[in-house]
């Protein structure tokens, strides 16, 4: 499998500097994106959804802190790590800068290792804090990764893997919060379904934003599943307001669940992609 190469946004209205970012960071192993305007720079942050923004604060438009606070106030790029690169020198520049979320401050004329070390260092603590679900708690990411190829190598092992299904309508209808407390409801009762079947080896997390995985080293499969979708299956309704439960919506609309079931004696699955396509398959069943 390729890596992706982690995405840089860089805001900045000196043309020479851009360009010399551009090419430096490029070179470096990254992909990225410049814009000079501060508008620019909020749209570019939503579509690109980059792993860092180095931000300047002098912009033509819009000062990089209003940049700042619009891309931390959307909750798509709320915890992007962002790099101030600007002439300001004063302490309460840097406090309002601070204020407003920014990872790391760093002041014209720079030294471009410097600042690509504090990129690094930047990501580094970013994907360190990624490690679990921003919403449910639940392990995500390299965690979940290490459980399943663990699985790889195993006997008499199973993988349970708990799709919800209709929650980007749901957002939709009824907004990020209502949305989010459904994702940590449905969390919270497989949880309790896990514990309720005595199986205290399961490992839990997310494969996906709203796809759980269950890595089950003893214990019924059968059991758990029955558990969770006889829960689920009971409660999703009761999430919709009362004057909108007995409304018909198209299939994949509606809040609902899918689950499917690998054993590891069922077979080769040569590598972690070919576990996760699998995995994926057997849910959409």
């Amino acid at each position: 499998m390729i890596e992706a190469k982690p995405k840089i946004l860089i805001v900045e209205d000196d043309l020479d500097i851009a360009e010399m970012l551009n090419a430096y960071f490029r070179v470096q192993g990254y992909e990225v994106f410049t814009v000079n305007w501060g508008e620019d720079g909020v749209r570019a942050a939503q579509t690109v959804l980059p792993e860092l923004i180095i931000l300047d604060i002098r912009l033509p438009d819009i000062d990089g802190y209003e940049v700042a606070r619009r891309v931390r106030s959307n909750r798509k790029t709320q915890t992007v790590p962002i790099i101030f690169l600007t002439e300001k020198r004063e302490r309460a520049d840097r406090l309002r800068g601070l204020e407003l979320g920014a990872d790391d401050y760093i002041t014209k004329p720079f030294d471009v290792q410097e600042l690509r070390i504090r990129v690094r260092n930047a990501l580094l603590r970013a994907s360190q804090s990624s490690l679990t679900n921003p919403v449910t708690g639940l392990p995500e990411g390299r965690l979940v990764d290490e459980h399943l190829e663990g699985f790889l190598t195993k006997k008499d092992c199973s993988v349970l893997v708990i799709s919800l299904e209709g929650l980007d309508s749901f957002r939709e209808s009824y907004g990020f919060v209502a949305s989010d407390d459904v994702l940590r409801a449905v969390s919270l009762m497989v949880q309790n379904a896990i514990r309720e079947s005595n199986t205290a080896d399961a490992f839990l997390g997310h494969l996906g934003a709203t796809d759980f995985v269950i890595i089950l080293q003893l214990g019924s499969p059968a059991q758990i599943e029955e558990r969770i979708r006889t829960r689920l299956e009971q409660s999703l309704d009761y999430f919709y307001p009362i004057r909108d439960r007995e409304q018909a919506l198209p299939a994949g609309r509606r809040l609902s669940i899918k689950i499917g079931e690998l054993n590891s004696n069922q077979g080769s699955f040569g590598n972690l992609d070919d576990l996760k396509a699998n995995l994926l398959r057997t849910r959409s069943r």
